[in-house]
């Protein structure tokens, strides 16, 4: 090895380094996964690793690394032989993120009602104001996006950093699911809910927060149009032998 490839070798090995390409990976993922928030990338859309490796520079492996996040996170379903694919829940799958909610964020608005403090709820107040300002600049992308995030702000404040985790993923998946079975029309995430939280918050009435979370989940899954019916492989034998 020449001295030209050591020093390359001790730059790939270097702290800093690692720091940086961790750095890049996590910009990816977080870009990936605001456009899935955002119903940028719909479920079922195919992410075609070639095309992400020239628009973001990153190499086959790094792109890899990421599906393998997003996966793990049930946000892509990666085939074999065929590559990566933006999740598409099923009905049952999205009544079960739902039922993971009703569990967990109850709970979690009742614990940051027992320890809200004003510097919480201006937070929360200032966050509630920013999908104002996208709602009436007509920013439906962004709407979406800030109502899932406020959720996960909720989850930040109330201190446990392992529910945190879940919720994000109940949220983003909340988001496929939205893209698959909103009912056209309805508001996916009621606007006054969210303030009437922040009032039962500010009050440290953890019985309110409690109920209005509840109410507020039952909302934005009566939003959506659940009762489809799973279907199966279509039976081409009967479509082409009638006798």
């Amino acid at each position: 090895m020449n001295a030209a490839e050591a020093a390359a070798a001790n730059a790939a090995d270097s702290p800093e380094n690692g720091t940086a390409e961790a750095s890049a990976t996590e910009a990816i993922y977080l870009s990936l996964l605001s456009a899935i928030m955002e119903h940028r990338l719909l479920a079922g859309t195919k992410l075609v690793e070639e095309r992400l490796c020239e628009v973001t520079g990153a190499s086959r492996a790094r792109i890899r690394q990421v599906f393998a996040r997003l996966a793990h996170e049930k946000l892509v379903t990666l085939v074999p032989n065929r590559g990566a694919f933006i999740a598409s829940p099923t009905v049952e799958e999205a009544h079960q993120v739902f039922q993971t909610r009703q569990v967990i964020e109850p709970e979690l608005a009742a614990t940051l009602a027992r320890h809200a403090t004003p510097a919480k709820v201006r937070s929360l107040q200032r966050h509630v104001q920013e999908e104002d300002a996208a709602r009436a600049r007509g920013d439906r992308a962004a709407v979406i996006r800030l109502s899932g995030e406020f959720h996960i702000l909720l989850a930040e404040m109330a201190g446990n950093a392992i529910l945190e985790k879940v919720i994000r993923e109940m949220v983003s998946l909340t988001c496929l699911i939205i893209t698959l079975y909103d009912r056209p029309g309805a508001p996916a995430c009621p606007e006054h809910e969210h303030r009437e939280l922040i009032a039962a918050i500010e009050k440290r009435d953890e019985g309110a927060a409690r109920a209005v979370m509840r109410e507020h989940l039952e909302h934005i899954e009566g939003s959506l149009d659940l009762t489809v019916t799973e279907v199966g492989a279509p039976d081409f034998y009967s479509i082409f032998n009638k006798g």
